[in-house]
């Protein structure tokens, strides 16, 4: 078995599809000298694996509808000289998708990973602490293993996780007793107790310079996020009092309607945003906090976008395209992130995650790691690599992929990105690279905001 030359020719297919995906038909030449050694090492080549299967599929369904030329040209040359060999070997397994439980991360998918900034959007481990520790790191120590949960800070240090948006949530039902606020700023107090509890391991951060700074410590730079406008209580003073907490993204809607912004998981009452969802939108461009428009109604997703003067964040959500939850951003919303300069968190819930088809036949269905990939690709072909990012939800959710078990499976993401044929330069942006760019961006606008209106982001006269 010639198995180098196959690997090779694979490689070369894989590179080839990668230049199409990241920068358009202009990256082949269909009478390239690439085309045309391409066909010869392909028509003389006979796989007993097919690895090409995946490619082809993929690199079909990022040409529909694209006119004739470079694309088709490509297409139909790999699927033509692969058809006999791909059909005959139908059930061996692809090596650009190997069991999701079985992925062995190489020694240079390691050195990239290790290298990045794995940046993780969302991470509902304070909740967890309050649920079942009554808050207490005594209680639940996490410097030692946590089988229960799926965050601990030995898995942390496995999984090579350098960023953390920690999610300050509070359920929406604090709002019936008017405690949303009041349990928010608990929330806040926790993540600092935790960072001052183990000082080795986590610092708190409220600027990309911090978040620099203390990865470059080699500790993990933890940030705060609001999971719910509920929590500002309809109030500016309050969206102010997070910020001045240390808050640097709020989600504007959780399970339900604020009293000003539609959530996709309660019946639309607003048609999107209200006057006063506007002026949140626009004060938290002015503090330097980022908007999140996961969990809000597309109607509301796409009025932000009108009005937002910075990028936004999707700190938890996935591709609807491909698992149709209402919690997933719609295609019409993916292909306006480039205007914005905004960023899509890709969530590891299964029911977020797992393909409609397979959920339809098994609503318990867990997806696996090869899905997760599978929806930053999406991303990345309507959006572009600049706007794709890691949102966990790890101790948020009741099942994860498999192969995405705990916070210690970040390096296999890497692995088959890598497979998949990313550059190292590429895959650091996914990990969390595009997420610090997010967040020194926001900060630009507010700066700029300041000097235009002659106020300081945390809101005081200079």
């Amino acid at each position: 078995m010639q198995v180098a030359p196959r690997r090779k020719t694979v490689e070369r297919v894989v590179r080839m599809k990668r230049r199409i995906l990241v920068s358009g038909p202009s990256a082949v030449s269909p009478g390239g000298r690439g085309i045309s050694n391409l066909k010869s090492q392909i028509s003389n080549s006979r796989f007993q694996n097919p690895d090409l299967r995946f490619q082809i599929s993929n690199l079909k369904s990022q040409i529909s509808g694209q006119p004739s030329g470079v694309l088709s040209v490509l297409a139909v040359l790999v699927a033509l000289a692969f058809a006999p060999a791909l059909a005959a070997q139908e059930t061996t397994p692809s090596a650009q998708r190997p069991p999701p439980d079985q992925i062995v991360v190489s020694e240079e998918a390691r050195e990239i990973h290790f290298s990045g900034m794995t940046f993780d959007g969302h991470n509902d481990l304070p909740w967890e602490i309050r649920a079942k520790a009554n808050s207490s790191f005594d209680k639940r120590d996490i410097s030692q293993p946590q089988p229960e949960m799926h965050t601990d800070i030995p898995r942390l240090k496995a999984g090579g996780l350098k960023a953390q948006y920690w999610s300050v949530f509070v359920p929406v039902s604090t709002s019936l007793s008017k405690a949303s606020l009041i349990t928010t700023l608990e929330q806040i107090d926790l993540v600092r107790a935790m960072c001052d509890r183990y000082p080795e391991t986590f610092g708190l951060c409220l600027t990309a310079a911090d978040v620099r700074r203390v990865v470059a410590e080699g500790r993990i730079a933890s940030l705060m996020g609001v999971e719910g406008g509920h929590s500002i209580e309809n109030s500016m003073a309050n969206l102010q009092r997070l910020y001045d907490r240390g808050a640097r993204y709020m989600t504007l809607t959780h399970s339900k309607n604020t009293e000003w912004a539609d959530s996709c998981t309660d019946e639309p009452v607003h048609g999107g945003l209200t006057g006063f969802g506007r002026e949140v939108v626009a004060e938290m461009n002015r503090l330097g906090m980022q908007v999140d428009i996961s969990h809000v109604s597309p109607q509301t997703m796409h009025q932000v976008l009108d009005i937002a003067k910075a990028p936004v964040i999707f700190s938890h959500s996935s591709a609807r395209a491909i698992c149709d939850h209402v919690r997933n951003v719609p295609d019409d919303v993916l292909t306006r992130l480039p205007a914005n300069g905004g960023v899509v968190m890709i969530n590891f819930n299964s029911g977020f995650v797992a393909p409609t088809e397979e959920l339809k036949i098994e609503p318990r269905a867990r997806g696996t790691i090869h899905d997760v990939v599978d929806h930053i690709e999406h991303v990345i072909k309507l959006a572009g690599i600049d706007h794709v990012g890691l949102g966990s939800d790890y101790d948020g959710v009741p099942s994860v992929p498999v192969g995405l078990d705990d916070v210690a499976c970040y390096p296999s993401i890497t692995q088959l990105l890598l497979n998949r044929g990313y550059d190292r330069d590429q895959i650091h942006k996914i990990l969390g690279g595009n997420a610090l760019r997010v967040l020194e961006q926001c900060e630009q606008v507010a700066a700029g905001i300041k000097a235009e209106t002659g106020t300081s982001p945390g809101g005081q006269m200079p």
